[in-house]
C-alpha cells in the first residue's frame, strides 16, 4: 500500500535533477518560466563572447582612454620635430620731451608719428649638438610606448571581459541545477502534504523536509545573485550603464556560451613561454628604456650651447632741437646684428645628464622586472591550468557518475524501505554539490584558459563558449 505512493515520490525528486546540464542549458527560453524569470526577461538581447569582445574593443572606455594617449604622443611628435621658435620685435617712439637746464622743469613736447620713428627685430636660435634629431627619436619611442599601452589595456580589459563572462555562465549553471532542484522539491512536497493527509506518513516527515529546503532556496538567491554582479560587470567593460533597470534597451542583456566541450591545449609549454617577451606590458617596459636611452642622448646633446643671433633695423626722423627750431629734421636709419652664448650651463647639463642616466638605468631595471613578473604570472598560469584539466576531468567524470549512481541507490533503498527520506534528501544534496562543482571545475578550466592567453601573450587558446 505504501510502495505506490512512494515509487511516485521518487520520481517526482528524480525528474528534474538527474537531467544532465547541458541539456537544461539547450532547452529554449521560455519552455519553464520558473527558470527563465529570475536570470533576464525575456525581451533582453543575447550575447556571445566573441560579440561582447567586438564591442569592448570599441567602446571599452580604459581602451579608448589608452588610444588617446597614443594621439598625445603623436602631437608631441610635431613639436619635438621643430627649430626653436624665433621671435620678432616691434617698437616706437611716440612723443619727445625737452629737458632743462638743471632739472628746472620741461619744454617743446610734442608726439611723433609711427611712421618716421619704428624700428623692428629678429632673434632666432640655432640648436648644436643635433638636438632636434634626438628630440623626435624620443618622441617616436614615446610612440611606441603609448601603442604598446593601448595593447596591454585591452589585453587587460578583455581578460576582465572574460573572466566575468564565464563567471556568469557558471552562476547560470548553478542557478539552473537550484532551480530544477526547487522544482522537484516542490513537487515532493505536494506529494509529502498528500501522504499525510492519506495517512500513510506521519505529519513530522513533512515538516522535516520543509524545513531542509531553506538551503536549497538559499542556492537559488545566491546564483541569481553572482548572475546579476557578472551581468552588470560586463556591462560596465563594455561602456555601458549598468544602474539602468533591465527594461531598458541595451540596459542589460543574457549571457550566451556553454562551459562545455573544450579541449586541452595542443601548444607546448615551451612555446607559450617564448612567447612572454613579446607580451603588451612587457613591450612597454621594454620601449619605456629604450625611450629613456634616447632621453640621455639627449640630455647630452646639451654639452653643445645653442647660439642666440639677432638683427634689428630702426628707422627715425627726430630733430635733434626743439620742435621751434629752425633745423631741418633728417632721417636715422640703422641696421644691427647681435650673438649670445649661454654661459655657466656646465653644472646645469651635467646634472641634467645625470638624472637621465639615472631614469635609464631604472627604466630598464623595470624591464627587466616586467620580464621576471611576466615569467613568474605564466608558470602560476600553467601550474592553474594543469591543475584545472585534472580537476575537470575527475568533476565531470568519475565523481558526477559516483553522485549519480549513489543517489540512485538511495533511491532504491528508500523505494524498498531500507532509507529514510531524510537519507535521500542528503544523497540529493551530495548530487547537487557534484554537480555544482562541475560548474566550478568547467569555469575554472575555462579560465585557466583565459589566463594562459594574458599570461603568455599568445593569441586563440581562451575557450569560444559557443551557444
Amino acid at each position: 500500500m505504501r510502495l505506490a505512493p512512494l515509487s511516485l515520490l521518487a520520481s517526482a525528486m528524480l525528474a528534474a535533477p538527474l537531467a544532465p546540464a547541458h541539456a537544461q542549458q539547450s532547452r529554449p527560453r521560455g519552455t519553464n518560466a520558473a527558470q527563465a524569470r529570475p536570470v533576464t526577461p525575456a525581451t533582453s538581447p543575447g550575447i556571445t563572447l566573441a560579440e561582447a569582445e567586438s564591442l569592448l574593443v570599441a567602446r571599452n572606455l580604459t581602451v579608448i582612454a589608452a588610444r588617446r594617449g597614443v594621439d598625445i604622443a603623436a602631437a608631441q611628435r610635431l613639436v619635438a620635430d621643430t627649430n626653436p621658435a624665433g621671435s620678432v620685435g616691434y617698437g616706437q617712439t611716440t612723443a619727445q620731451v625737452n629737458e632743462r637746464q638743471r632739472f628746472s622743469g620741461y619744454t617743446g613736447a610734442r608726439y611723433i608719428s609711427p611712421l618716421n620713428n619704428l624700428s623692428f627685430s629678429l632673434t632666432v636660435t640655432i640648436e648644436r649638438g643635433g638636438k632636434r634629431e634626438l628630440r623626435t627619436r624620443l618622441a617616436e619611442e614615446q610612440i611606441s610606448v603609448a601603442e604598446a599601452q593601448v595593447l596591454d589595456a585591452m589585453r587587460e580589459q578583455i581578460f576582465a571581459l572574460r573572466t566575468a563572462f564565464i563567471q556568469g555562465l557558471q552562476a547560470r549553471a548553478n542557478l539552473q541545477v537550484a532551480l530544477a532542484n526547487r522544482e522537484s522539491l516542490g513537487r515532493t512536497e505536494s506529494l509529502l502534504s498528500l501522504q499525510v493527509r492519506e495517512g500513510a506518513i506521519p505529519e513530522a516527515d513533512l515538516l522535516r523536509f520543509q524545513a531542509s529546503r531553506l538551503p536549497f532556496e538559499q542556492d537559488v538567491a545566491n546564483a541569481i545573485q553572482a548572475y546579476a554582479a557578472s551581468v552588470a560587470q560586463v556591462t560596465a567593460l563594455l561602456g555601458a550603464d549598468a544602474s539602468l533597470p533591465r527594461a531598458a534597451p541595451g540596459a542589460s542583456f543574457e549571457l550566451r556560451g556553454r562551459l562545455e566541450g573544450e579541449r586541452p591545449l595542443d601548444i607546448p609549454r615551451g612555446t607559450l613561454a617564448a612567447a612572454i617577451a613579446t607580451r603588451p606590458d612587457v613591450l612597454a617596459a621594454q620601449r619605456t628604456a629604450s625611450a629613456a636611452n634616447a632621453n640621455t642622448r639627449l640630455a647630452e646633446a646639451g654639452r653643445s650651447r645653442d647660439v642666440s643671433l639677432g638683427g634689428s633695423a630702426s628707422r627715425t626722423e627726430l630733430s635733434q632741437d626743439l620742435p621751434s627750431g629752425s633745423t631741418t629734421p633728417r632721417a636715422t636709419n640703422t641696421l644691427g646684428l647681435s650673438l649670445s652664448v649661454p654661459i655657466f650651463t656646465r653644472r646645469i647639463t651635467e646634472g641634467n645628464i645625470a638624472v637621465a642616466q639615472a631614469q635609464q638605468s631604472q627604466a630598464q631595471a623595470q624591464a627587466d622586472g616586467a620580464l621576471a613578473q611576466a615569467q613568474s604570472d605564466f608558470a602560476i598560469a600553467w601550474a592553474s591550468y594543469e591543475q584545472a584539466r585534472s580537476l575537470l576531468a575527475l568533476t565531470t567524470g568519475t565523481a558526477l557518475r559516483r553522485a549519480e549512481d549513489a543517489y540512485r541507490a538511495t533511491e532504491a533503498a528508500y523505494l524498498a524501505g531500507g532509507r529514510s527520506l531524510l537519507d535521500t534528501l542528503d544523497a540529493l544534496r551530495t548530487l547537487n554539490a557534484t554537480r555544482v562543482a562541475a560548474n566550478a571545475a568547467r569555469a575554472a578550466y575555462a579560465t585557466a584558459l583565459v589566463t594562459l592567453e594574458r599570461t603568455s601573450g599568445v593569441d586563440g587558446l581562451a575557450p569560444r563558449l559557443q551557444p
